[in-house]
């Protein structure tokens, strides 16, 4: 059987279909940093990004034109003010490229996992190599200009060693002293404090550049959930005798000035809360003192009311798209009786 005989099947529908609503978000969001950027070096990392997402837009039409699928509405040049007043600073552009970078390896090695066809196959492991390089490129670019939250230094390890207790995996009893953290621990505290940083900062512009009050309410709410996880993780580092990395001067201005449509900026949020839940649960399954692993299912929980939320608001204000599904048989076949 030829390959052009071949139909997509559901996971590789899925995942052009997200990733084309994704990637036309990404453009409408790095065309106005493009617009506003000032420093020399993090612009080359802007526009790589821009063009990796137009890249992407441009296979991904292509592949729904040959197989005959209608296109996801998206989003387009209708939903960014290319000529609002300046939002974002350089330094927050860039620590933005560097976080959806990391988030973007993720989905593309999903996405790529999940398709057969070769073609689909082609198309996430091109944007996949090309997101791997831009998270490269960016990180050289904060690391040059000592913007770069590294996570916490620990001293090398001088012997191998095994759990001989299980008290390894308490964590609870707030009468007896926790063990200390280990480097798996350490690294998922560090990471998900940098990104609710980073969701805190998108909150706020979102919250103060839109014109709706429920918008604004949703994500002053967002806001105040990113940091109240950060002071909890923080917290946790530091009863372990570990400073919590800071982050420098990563900021917004203070333009009110519409940017982002309304419907953008619930669904950038619908997608950060998702890509939190992810990063919960993994962190969760991997650490192993049961504290760590109670706030990370509390927190989820959390975000998953937080999310329902956000849906609602897209679908009263007719802003949710719905993915390609399958058709119901039974309301065919009652269709067919009634006929």
């Amino acid at each position: 059987m030829s390959e052009n005989t071949i139909r997509l099947t559901s996971s590789e529908i899925a995942s052009i279909w997200t990733a084309y609503i994704n990637n036309s978000m990404s453009v409408c969001i790095l065309s106005y940093f493009l617009k506003n950027v000032e420093d020399s070096e993090i612009k080359k990392v802007v526009e790589t990004a821009h063009g990796i997402s137009l890249t992407h837009l441009a296979d991904l039409s292509h592949l729904f034109k040959k197989e005959d699928i209608p296109l996801p509405t998206g989003f387009s040049e209708s939903d960014v003010n290319l000529n609002a007043p300046r939002l974002y600073t350089d330094t927050f552009m860039i620590s933005y490229i560097n976080h959806v970078s990391k988030a973007g390896m993720l989905g593309y090695s999903g996405f790529l996992a999940m398709c057969a066809r070769k073609d689909t196959r082609a198309i996430f492991r091109k944007v996949l190599s090309m997101t791997s390089d831009l998270f490269d490129e960016s990180t050289d670019v904060l690391l040059q200009k000592g913007l770069l939250v590294r996570s916490p230094y620990i001293n090398y390890p001088k012997q191998k060693d095994y759990v001989d207790s299980k008290k390894y995996l308490s964590g609870l009893n707030p009468f007896s002293n926790k063990r200390p953290l280990n480097t798996v621990e350490l690294s998922h505290l560090h990471m998900n404090i940098q990104n609710n940083l980073i969701g805190a900062k998108l909150c706020l512009s979102f919250a103060q550049t839109s014109p709706r009050k429920e918008v604004q309410k949703l994500m002053l709410q967002g806001k105040d959930i990113s940091e109240k996880h950060v002071k909890v993780f923080t917290s946790t580092l530091l009863d372990n005798n570990t400073q919590a990395p800071i982050s420098s001067d990563v900021a917004i201005t203070d333009s009110t000035g519409q940017v982002f449509s309304d419907k953008l900026i619930i669904f950038h949020q619908g997608f950060l809360t998702a890509a939190g839940t992810g990063n919960y649960a993994t962190a969760a399954a991997a650490s192993q003192r049961s504290d760590l692993i109670l706030n990370y299912e509390r927190f989820s929980l959390e975000i998953a009311q937080y999310a329902k939320d956000i849906a609602y608001l897209m679908i009263a204000n007719e802003w949710l798209e719905q993915p390609p599904g399958t058709l119901d048989k039974e309301k065919l076949a009652k269709q067919k009786k009634e006929n």
